[in-house]
């Protein structure tokens, strides 16, 4: 948030330095993050001084341009070359001299330096409107009255305003401070604390009363609690035009570019007070009625930016008589009501809208403007017929308008200020010091809350309706503490606390696996839960309407909760890699959100990616890019760590992979591992390889926190591994292999695993080369090389009818 210095003083006539005042705000808790100098004019018509002309004679060179002298109040003339028409002997005329920077329309500096023109030395220039940003004339120099001194500084004559601006971070809770007048308020208290008391300044409507009563517009509101208060005026006879200078200056401090008079007092208004306002042209109201109101779900409506928006059920829309709307309540305005060159009259709201409402519909339409952020933060309810009238007074005066309503203030049931109560005991407590009462009484008033009564034991508190932050004995006992200075409380150098971990043998099990993945050289990541509903649509193993869809979401990217850890991983892999960071080995433990039949589900993971190379580059080693059995390998030697064996290895199912197996240990599915498809990579911009390890976590930790530890015999009988290899049609996969291996020798086949595809020009067209290992043994004897054979060839058989496959 933007504040400008000079505006905050028309409240407080305060002299201090911007640093000192910046380091006051942010102990105050208005943390200033930067001050920005600001001119008028850029550059502030540093170096430009008021010349008189002594001598003006035709260049000799030259026919357009004529050699002055220039008395600029030093004593002696100095010779300038000037080639406007206009230019004559007796003029008071700026004159920028040697050294001084000007800038052009686009503000480009270019420094003005002595020179020889067409063989005549200048010594400086004088200048026109425009090369000065007075004015866009250009037909000559400018002509300065008659009556000013040589010398003096142009800058003083037109009074430029070099302001200084507070960049501060303002915190959700402090909606009060959303303004000028909020941040002087503020610092009025913090200045009373150093017992410097000076007085704040509020701008007077005293002088509001209504013209005519010819314009009237009654107001309805379809349900209390979208708008528990709201105010509107009409104003007729207004002219559009550009708003006074002293406005425009103020807008432009703050980063907002004027529009017209009435577009630029409300926003003025905005900053100044807290109070988002809004102008309509009456003569595009439809009949005498404003509806605050629901439309039907869908409702087109174009803004003012003239986008076409799809309105909610829920979004509150200001609407005329036909309920037609014109604007959404609080967030933005409709270009059907919009104020144009052609208005001459306006109806002018003034309301508090619901927070909650205002809300969700920003986020909804991805709106953000300052109307909404103030709305639904909470503003002041009682400000809000004060700044229709400070806002209808600045438009009467500099539109030539006229009032031409009462002010309708639509305020069924008022809101009471909260009534708390302050324990002396509990404020010395929470502050961890003893402040003296009257030095808290003190505090208490500089912030506007009331002391209703007082006790041995403590306060009886009314809180303005501007601090809707503070409804708490905490929360007040934060702003004496805040008033009073955290700097001032005083400390010790002794530290006690109580530190409590919740280390069960579940969190030892994950250290242990985190040692042993980092040992490996992973990093550990942590992605948001939130993600987006569109990553549903990458695999068919998600299904959409399992989602769990947030109620109230941060943004369209943000809208449901993560069913696959998948998609946040490869989002860290793609900001990594395209920061020229390519090998990687991430993991991350994480949870998966579902529901079904409306119940909802959690699940526990553990995933890896890995990417690019093995290890960082060096000069001493050959670089190795990670593959299937790289990652295989690392699985396994967590599982190994685990105490976790006698797995089975199965093809995968997960479509997300082009070449992948599920580990399992009976029945359960412990690991999907493999490749990801090409595919899914370009939805994240990824050209190389990601390989992809997804960990039931929730069932390993089962299969370890309760496991026994068993010793058994070393197998008695040796275990026998054979090759084949194979060439297949490329449509084969190794789950094909895998299960008739197993249909054909169900006794002495132990494992079945694929170490090694190739498909390349070597081989024929829409073949591949499978290598496949099986490992045999018999357990009450050691088989013969025979027996071996006999398998192997069975296999061979099996695999040469059912799938064609040939033995290379």
């Amino acid at each position: 948030m933007k504040i400008s210095y000079n505006w905050l003083k028309q409240f407080l006539q305060i002299d201090w330095d911007a640093i000192k005042t910046g380091e006051l705000l942010t102990d105050l808790g208005l943390e200033v993050e930067g001050i920005e100098t600001k001119e008028a004019i850029k550059g502030g018509l540093k170096g430009i001084v008021v010349g008189e002309i002594l001598t003006c004679i035709q260049h000799p060179n030259a026919d357009r341009l004529k050699v002055t002298t220039v008395d600029l109040g030093l004593g002696i003339p100095v010779q300038i070359v000037c080639g406007a028409a206009n230019v004559t002997v007796g003029q008071k005329v700026p004159v920028a001299t040697i050294g001084t920077t000007l800038y052009d329309d686009k503000g480009v500096g270019f420094k003005i330096k002595k020179g020889k023109i067409r063989g005549e030395e200048s010594h400086g220039m004088i200048c026109a409107e425009d090369e000065l940003g007075l004015g866009t004339g250009h037909d000559g120099i400018m002509v300065l009255e008659a009556t000013l001194k040589p010398g003096v500084a142009v800058a003083e004559v037109f009074k430029i305003e070099i302001d200084e601006i507070f960049e501060i971070g303002l915190t959700p809770n402090r909606s009060d401070a959303m303004s000028h007048f909020g941040v002087a308020r503020d610092l009025r208290a913090g200045l009373m604390q150093q017992d410097i008391n000076l007085e704040l300044i509020s701008p007077s409507v005293s002088d509001f009363h209504v013209d005519e009563r010819t314009l009237r517009f009654d107001v309805e509101i379809e349900k209390r609690e979208h708008a528990p208060r709201y105010c509107g005026i009409s104003i007729t006879d207004v002219t559009i035009k550009d708003s006074p200078e002293w406005i425009q200056n103020k807008l432009k401090a703050i980063g907002i570019t004027p529009k017209n008079n009435i577009v630029d007092i409300t926003n003025y208004v905005l900053h100044e007070l807290g109070q988002p306002l809004h102008a309509f042209d009456a003569q595009k109201i439809k009949g005498n009625k404003i509806l605050v109101k629901t439309l039907q779900e869908g409702t087109k409506f174009t803004t003012l930016d003239g986008v076409e928006r799809t309105l909610s059920s829920e979004d509150i829309m200001i609407c005329d008589s036909d309920a037609t709307p014109l604007c959404i309540a609080g967030v933005f305005g409709g270009s059907i009501s919009s104020v144009s060159e052609h208005t001459t009259s306006i109806f002018l709201e003034s309301a508090y809208f619901n927070p909650v409402f205002i809300r969700k519909t920003a986020k909804r339409h991805a709106l953000n403007t300052d109307a909404s952020f103030r709305f639904e933060r909470g503003i002041d309810i009682n400000l809000t017929k004060y700044a229709l009238k400070r806002a209808a007074l600045l438009i009467k005066e500099y539109s030539g308008g006229k009032m031409g309503s009462d002010i309708s203030d639509f305020y069924p049931e008022k809101i009471e200020d909260y009534q708390v109560f302050l324990s002396y005991e509990n404020a010395y407590r929470l502050i961890g010091q003893e402040i003296p009462k009257e030095t808290i009484k003190k505090i208490l008033a500089s912030l506007e809350i009331k002391i209703n009564s007082e006790t041995e034991g403590g306060l009886g508190l009314t809180i303005p309706s501007y601090r809707t932050d503070v409804q708490r004995e905490a929360d007040i006992i934060e702003e004496i503490l805040r008033v009073y200075g955290y700097n001032n409380i005083e400390f010790s150098h002794k530290l006690n606390t109580s530190v409590s971990f919740d280390f069960n043998k579940y969190t030892k099990i994950e250290n242990v696996t985190s040692n042993h993945l980092t040992s490996l050289g992973f990093n550990e990541t942590m992605a948001n839960s939130l993600t987006k509903p569109a990553y549903a649509e990458l695999s068919e193993n998600i299904q959409e309407e399992a989602s769990v869809a947030i109620v109230n979401p941060l943004s369209n990217d943000l809208k449901v909760l993560r069913q696959s850890m998948l998609f946040s991983g490869l989002e860290s892999v793609s900001y990594n890699i395209n920061r020229k960071n390519n090998a990687l080995k991430f993991y991350e433990y994480g949870k998966t959100y579902h529901k079904f039949n409306e119940k909802y589900q959690e699940n526990k993971h553990l995933t890896l990616f890995l990417s690019g190379n093995r290890a960082a580059e060096s000069w001493s080693k050959e670089n190795k890019v990670v593959d299937f059995f790289y990652l295989k390998g690392i699985v396994n030697s967590l599982f190994e760590r685990l105490g976790i064996d006698q797995l089975k290895t199965t093809p995968t199912k997960q479509d997300i992979f082009s070449e992948g197996i599920t580990l399992s240990l009976g029945k359960m599915k412990l690991v999907d591992l493999g490749v990801i498809k090409e595919g899914l990579l370009k939805e994240f911009g990824i050209k190389q390889d990601v390989l992809f390890a997804d960990f039931n976590w929730d069932l390993i930790l089962k299969l370890t926190g309760n496991k026994n530890i068993k010793v058994v015999d070393l197998p008695k009988f040796p275990s026998v591994k054979r090759d084949l290899a194979l060439l297949l049609d490329a449509k084969v996969e190794f789950r094909e292999i895998y299960n008739l291996a197993f249909q054909s020798e169900k006794i002495l086949l132990k494992e079945v695993d694929l170490f090694d595809v190739y498909e390349g020009d070597k081989l024929p067209t829409g073949k591949k080369s499978y290598a496949v290992s099986f490992l045999i043994q018999d357990e009450t004897k050691t088989l013969t090389d025979k027996q071996i054979d006999k398998v192997m060839q069975k296999l061979q058989q099996t695999f040469e009818k059912n799938v064609q496959a040939v033995l290379r």
